[in-house]
């Protein structure tokens, strides 16, 4: 289970995740949780102690139109979701970055930045499509849908607008067997079909496995 925010970024999560009707255009800064990126000795960088093995692509709204999803100018609440993805590979976490699935350069998107930590939202309305219904604003892991139709997105949804593989023997270039788990328990399924259910806790294991899988995710400032 990943760690819990502190309660100070209940308001920056008021307007940086779910609010679709805020008129403030000040940043509110999270708190100073994260750090900047560092490289480890022999591989890739680490965030919050994460590594950073897979950044946001700069196409997410193409690969967003790929995935079989349409972009809009807004976040659409009627249908709102979150479930929490955690990957682990040779039992290292890995970072989920926040912005995929938004156009970080539109001006309608705000930036929230506190201590190397960097998230997005607060959109208001963009003067294009500028998010998909299915995105992450920070990079916690949470997957958020926010639609207009009652409809779950798909694992599969969300690594296409990543832009990497998910298959049952890789993650992007990270091969050897998936193991997936929901909520704890193992799932033996095609990972692509796995639905971002509202709470639902997704924990994907390539190699040697952490010493705990999660089996629920902190959720209060979703």
């Amino acid at each position: 289970m990943r760690a819990a925010i502190p309660a100070v970024l209940a308001l920056a999560a008021a307007l940086a995740g779910c609010s679709s009707d805020d008129d403030d255009q000040t940043a509110v800064a999270e708190p100073t949780t994260a750090s900047s990126p560092t490289a480890t000795a022999s591989g890739p960088a680490m965030i919050d102690g994460k590594l950073l093995l897979w950044p946001r692509p700069d196409d997410t709204l193409d690969r967003t139109a790929d995935a079989g999803l349409t972009a809009e100018d807004r976040e659409h609440l009627a249908y709102h979701v979150h479930a929490h993805l955690d990957i682990f590979v040779d039992g290292q976490p890995v970072l989920v970055p926040a912005g995929i699935g938004i156009n970080i350069a539109d001006p309608g998107v705000k930036t929230f930045t506190d201590g190397g930590r960097t998230g997005y939202g607060g959109i208001t309305a963009c003067g294009q499509p500028c998010i998909s219904p299915l995105h992450t604003h920070d990079p916690d892991g949470i997957l958020h849908t926010e639609a207009e139709s009652n409809h779950p997105n798909t694992l599969g949804e969300f690594f296409t607008e990543w832009g990497i593989v998910l298959s049952s023997d890789c993650i992007a270039d990270r091969c050897g067997g998936v193991h997936a788990y929901l909520d704890g328990q193992e799932f033996s399924g095609d990972l692509t079909t796995i639905e971002l259910t509202d709470q639902r806790e997704i924990a994907l294991v390539v190699g040697t496995p952490p010493a705990d899988i999660p089996s629920r995710a902190d959720f209060s400032f979703a």
